[in-house]
């Protein structure tokens, strides 16, 4: 097989070398017999579909860092092991995706110069396992994370267009070693299929827009106003959840609910606490090490006033964000307490903010007196009834008879057949479709989604209409006058039309140029053919 001009000897050992992992020079003499076989051929298909596999993959991962805290806090209730996972899981997609594009890459550039395509067995063996790394990941995803799945669909929405020219321009670029071995191959069948495939898959791509959607694609006058913040747990990025400071850090957020969750001590005392158990945002193993694995709810008040509800969170540093806390707020995060519901009301009250609770646990046998003890508190606080969002199902109608001014909030949407007023709905922000949250907009229904905590989402969310968020980064969303991105109808059929145009130019350029240089070097290798055949002659002579 001869080399294409203006491809040599060293740049085509140099490639070979990583590739097939031993040192061939590029002289025709040392690498006669060389030649891509059907196996070679296999082996690249399976590397081209190893690196879409594992690069489907990292856009997954991307997309589940949004949520990926939740993830931490499953592991540390599971083996009590607190680390934030999501740098493990960047870290081994990124060396993932790194190999099996360098390999595509050599591949690539070996097929343009003309190099056979033997592929090494410790590749082979290393693009097997990714393979299955990637299947297992994904597996583990479906099984446990189910719910990540309905993530990626709204983040298509954020992505869609821009992913459509992504793919585009790889696609174009896939069309120079396309067309060299069309050119080189013999075979006419493996010809006319890659051909069929490529022609089939750029076709689909040229009219993929005709089914991409996006909220964000409208007019500048008709984007709905920014979602109002609503702190999860305050501000758990900035201090350690569900404590005053976190509170009030929520505040200086511009927070316009803060979001917790209560829970009722032995002698009758709502206090903050979202886990069941103290073990994870309280030093109860070091004051109470024989009874740390009690609930939360078997502890009295004053046991629970003497925990550190703050060192854990310098400790193990949850969010990225505690490093560049500053020594003010590191001496007062070790001062945290557990707060009473009491305390966090004052606050609120002060404030002028609203607060929205869950009452922990549901299944409890006194949760019928954990719901009076908890509005009893609330009536005694003389906050605005109206700042009151009431999430917990049971006992509802005990609610609306003690404290009628409450704001109810659903965990869930709105039936056909209702038979109370919904004015407000609490729901995972994977749970609602952008119709449905345009619908509920203008049926003046209330929707408040959770957890989002990156702009790409808050951005998606923000165009589709929705009323509110919770989010862990209110430092973050906060600064945000606008999404990330916005585009008119027009403007974005003038990209489509444009990136089209453009893709389709430069495949029939490659085509045309590639086709030209196999012209080329045809006569050089009948030239060198027949001289091959003349020296054979004389010899057997």
């Amino acid at each position: 097989m001869a080399d294409p001009p203006g491809c040599c000897s060293t740049c085509a050992t140099c490639l070979l070398c990583p590739y097939s992992c031993q040192w061939i020079t590029a002289k025709k003499e040392k690498r006669k017999g060389l030649r891509t076989t059907k196996r070679d051929c296999s082996w690249f298909f399976f590397l081209f579909f190893v690196f879409l596999f594992t690069l489907v993959w990292l856009y997954f991962a991307i997309i589940i860092l949004n949520d990926f805290h939740n993830f931490n806090e499953f592991i540390f209730r599971q083996k009590k092991l607190w680390l934030d996972w999501s740098l493990v899981l960047l870290i081994a997609t990124a060396v993932l995706i790194s190999y099996s594009s360098v390999l595509l890459v050599l591949a690539l550039c070996l097929q343009l110069c003309g190099q056979p395509l033997k592929l090494h067995w410790v590749h082979k063996i290393l693009l097997i396992l990714t393979a299955l790394v990637v299947a297992a990941a994904f597996t583990g995803l479906g099984v446990k994370w189910a719910e990540e799945w309905k993530s990626a669909r709204v983040s298509l929405q954020a992505t869609g267009p821009f992913l459509h020219i992504g793919i585009v321009g790889g696609m174009t670029l896939l069309a120079w070693p396309l067309a060299s071995f069309i050119y080189r191959t013999r075979n006419t069948g493996l010809r006319v299929f890659l051909l069929l495939v490529y022609c089939a898959a750029m076709i689909a791509l040229y009219l993929a827009p005709l089914g991409i959607t996006s909220p964000c694609i409208m007019e500048e006058n008709q984007l709905p106003p920014k979602p109002a913040l609503v702190g999860h747990r305050g501000a758990p990025m900035l201090a350690p959840e569900n404590t005053l400071m976190s509170l009030h850090k929520a505040v200086e957020c511009d927070v316009q609910v803060f979001e917790t969750d209560v829970m009722v001590s032995a002698d009758g005392v709502p206090f903050l606490m979202h886990d069941e158990k103290l073990t994870r945002t309280t030093n109860v193993q070091a004051v109470f090490p024989e009874r740390a694995a009690l609930n939360s709810t078997a502890f009295n008040w004053t046991d629970l006033q003497q925990l550190d509800a703050g060192s854990w969170f310098l400790e193990r540093r949850p969010f990225p964000t505690v490093q560049s806390l500053s020594p003010g707020d590191r001496n007062e995060t070790t001062k945290q307490k557990i707060p009473s519901l009491g305390q966090a009301l004052e606050v609120v009250k002060q404030s002028n903010i609203s607060i929205m609770f869950d009452l922990r646990p549901e299944n409890h046998s006194d949760y019928q007196n954990f719901v009076n003890v908890t509005l009893g508190v609330i009536l005694q606080s003389g906050i605005p009834l109206q700042q009151v969002l009431w999430l917990p199902d049971g006992f509802r109608e005990d609610v609306r008879q003690q404290a009628p001014g409450v704001q109810h909030v659903f965990g869930r949407k709105r039936l056909k057949d209702e038979k109370e007023p919904v004015l407000h709905v609490n729901l995972p922000y994977q749970d609602m479709s952008s119709e449905e949250i345009r619908q509920y907009r203008q049926d003046n229904i209330s929707v408040n989604l959770y957890v989002v905590n990156q702009p790409w989402l808050f951005s998606v969310l923000w165009c589709s209409g929705v009323s509110s968020v919770t989010t862990n980064a209110c430092q973050v969303l906060k600064e945000m006058k606008h999404p990330i991105w916005l585009l008119p109808s027009t403007t974005y059929f003038m990209i489509w039309i444009v990136v089209d145009c453009v893709s389709f130019l430069v495949i029939i350029w490659a085509f045309v140029l590639m086709k030209k240089c196999s012209h080329r070097r045809q006569p050089a290798e009948s030239e060198t053919d027949v001289l091959l055949t003349k020296i054979n002659s004389l010899m057997q002579e």
